[in-house]
């Protein structure tokens, strides 16, 4: 069976028929695409802090590896299904989108992210994903179309989180799995975050009860970097005591140095690689990451 080959694409703008995948771009009518495009309003992100982001450390940085990893460890339980149709909400250039891919070979899995030359970027990358541009807040697929979803540090960038959770939660079928992770401990909000452009961090506590309130069963509360925590909270401590006098220049600066020595560091690769061995049997009540693994019922 072609992939995608029943999935309900949204249609876009005032076009009346609806998209098909033909496995390398999305064709209506007689014109071709290469993503699907639904609108695109101020985002708290940008193609810049992509670019700096993966230009300090491309796809290898450790957090970003153990982060990857807990969400396909959630996917993975849907190996069962058939045909499972996974959905990458906040993708940027796919690197998750590829991994899922690989690790699930029969699945069949969407990239989406809000800007489109980030999305644009992923399907390029990758040609035989089909790849969304359109906001979480007003997402465009019919209900109940997946059945599983990750969203690696997606909230913090969302105004209206609520709203966000509620999208996901109709867009997954019974039973389907959501993997959410955001960034932890409001109480370490300090230049990274304004530089990264973040509305917040959160207690695990209030990112489960804003996920029931949306409907979902918690599977799963942990958090990711328990082992590094004292060394994050003194990082944090001391970012948020430069962070009223630096310019947004310096604060950037900053943030690309960090991001760029800790993906250098052995140590910090070790401990993270020890954590995820015990990470799938314990849960973590504390770390610099929240993630949760949601059931719709």
């Amino acid at each position: 069976m072609r992939k995608f080959e029943d999935f309900p694409w949204p249609r876009m703008g005032e076009t009346k028929s609806t998209p098909v995948w033909t496995g390398s771009h999305f064709q209506v009518d007689s014109k071709r695409f290469k993503i699907l495009s639904f609108g695109q309003t101020i985002s708290a992100w940008s193609s810049e802090l992509t670019e700096m982001h993966e230009r300090e450390a491309p796809s290898s940085h450790h957090i970003d590896l153990a982060s990857r990893a807990m969400a396909i460890e959630s996917m993975k339980m849907l190996k069962t299904r058939e045909r499972p149709i996974l959905l990458d909400v906040g993708c940027s250039s796919g690197f998750l989108v590829e991994e899922l891919s690989r690790a699930l070979p029969h699945s069949e899995v969407i990239g989406a992210d809000y800007l489109s030359e980030l999305v644009l970027k992923g399907a390029k990358r990758l040609p035989n994903n089909p790849f969304l541009q359109f906001d979480l807040r007003e997402c465009p697929l019919p209900d109940a179309c997946l059945d599983g979803v990750t969203a690696l540090n997606v909230l913090e960038h969302i105004d209206d989180d609520q709203k966000a959770l509620a999208e996901i939660y109709r867009i997954l079928k019974s039973s389907g799995l959501a993997h959410i992770e955001v960034p932890a401990d409001p109480g370490s909000f300090d230049l990274y975050d304004e530089v990264l452009l973040h509305f917040r961090r959160y207690r695990l506590s209030d990112l489960v009860a804003k996920s029931e309130a949306a409907g979902f069963i918690v599977r799963k509360a942990t958090h990711l970097g328990f082992l590094i925590y004292p060394i994050f909270r003194h990082a944090k401590r001391r970012n948020q005591r430069l962070r009223s006098h630096l310019s947004i220049e310096e604060k950037r600066r900053i943030v690309a140095d960090q991001i760029r020595v800790t993906n250098k560091s052995k140590i910090l690769g070790a401990l993270f690689f020890i954590e995820r061995r015990f990470g799938s049997v314990i849960s973590y009540s504390k770390g610099i990451r929240a993630v949760l693994r949601l059931e719709k019922l």
